[in-house]
């Protein structure tokens, strides 16, 4: 009998891994995984573990400061997770196999960041800095108002783009737009566009509990579920008719539940059967010991009663501007840490 895992893949799933631990990698590909991200949180807790002190003290001898550390860091350790899913890259003539990395996220802290029309030459350039030379290497851009402006020239240049921290219809229609505009000016054509997009789920399902608490028992806890598997349809469609090689897909992403009283694949298993799910390493360890046989649900709605419900109840204006305030403060808060880390680590290399 297969594994969890190797059911929802065998469904149709492509699991990524919300890791770029090289050791974690290694142990994901056996389990069937095809593909990573990362971001600061991520860099962080590696970072925390020790086990990368020798490649950060030869950064601090090289005379780099936090800031380059941080990003040459992030660098190699995507690197490393590239190289372990090269081959399903070459396998699928780059329809999987990819590694996300993330743009600078003190783009957007509410202190720092310089003005739009900055952020978005910013976004624009790092783009291309950090996707230079890589076949399989995703480049991370999230769908705040700079970065949905920057996402045109990004892919008339030809980089393979993940948008992130998606909310929202308007967010994903507005990106999705962007790229595909972008993608038809592109120099090689489209023999190698590929796209995919970041819809974040429990977090919507935290909102919803604060926010819209008159929402019945039976709807509650489902309006995240309902709001991706509403884009991956409409992302279906959209795509359907443009004959492209290459697949252009929803991430399921933010798929860890939240709620210690929630089954832990709830999420896993309603958005099972098409796509992609980037999983941390716990949630997939979770569903290892369930032992379940997962099957295609991703196409089934919830009942008209819930979705008449959320249509009635939730305002999808105020859980873009609310989930959006919240997710730039988790996009560059966890770098400031991240850059906090490395000056402490530098002193105690260097002690």
């Amino acid at each position: 009998m297969p594994s969890s895992l190797q059911s929802l893949i065998s469904c149709g799933t492509k699991l990524w891994l919300d890791s770029v631990d090289p050791q974690l990698i290694v142990k994901s590909r056996e389990l069937g995984a095809t593909g990573a991200t990362s971001n600061p949180i991520i860099v962080s807790d590696l970072i925390k573990s020790g086990r990368f002190d020798s490649q950060l003290s030869q950064l601090v001898v090289q005379g780099l400061d936090d800031e380059a550390i941080a990003w040459a860091m992030t660098d190699q350790l995507v690197r490393s997770a590239q190289e372990v899913f090269a081959p399903v890259w070459n396998a699928t003539e780059g329809n999987d196999g990819y590694v996300s990395f993330e743009l600078d996220p003190l783009l957007e802290d509410v202190e720092l960041a310089p003005a739009h029309d900055q952020r978005v030459a910013r976004y624009i350039e790092l783009g291309k800095k950090w996707a230079s030379g890589h076949q399989n290497r995703m480049i991370k851009v999230p769908a705040t108002p700079a970065g949905l402006d920057a996402l045109v020239e990004l892919a008339a240049a030809g980089i393979t783009l993940n948008t992130t921290l998606i909310f929202s219809q308007r967010q994903y229609e507005t990106a999705r737009e962007n790229v595909w505009r972008g993608a038809q000016r592109r120099g090689d054509g489209l023999e190698k566009f590929k796209s995919v997009y970041s819809i974040f789920v429990s977090r919507v399902d935290v909102y919803t509990e604060k926010y819209v608490p008159q929402l019945s028992d039976l709807a509650q806890g489902q309006v995240g579920i309902a709001n991706v598997k509403r884009l991956w349809a409409s992302n279906q469609e959209f795509w359907a008719d443009k004959n492209l090689k290459l697949s252009q897909e929803i991430i399921f992403a933010s798929t860890g539940t939240k709620k210690p009283e929630d089954p832990k694949d709830k999420y896993i298993e309603a958005l099972a059967g098409s796509d992609i799910q980037t999983n941390p390493p716990a949630t997939n360890d979770a569903i290892e010991k369930l032992g379940r046989i997962y099957v295609r649900k991703v196409d089934q709605m919830p009942s008209a009663e819930i979705l008449d419900q959320i249509d009635q109840l939730v305002d999808q204006d105020k859980l873009e501007q609310v989930l959006m305030g919240e997710g730039v403060a988790k996009f560059s808060e966890p770098h400031k840490a991240l850059l906090a880390l490395i000056s402490e680590k530098r002193q105690i290399l260097a002690a």
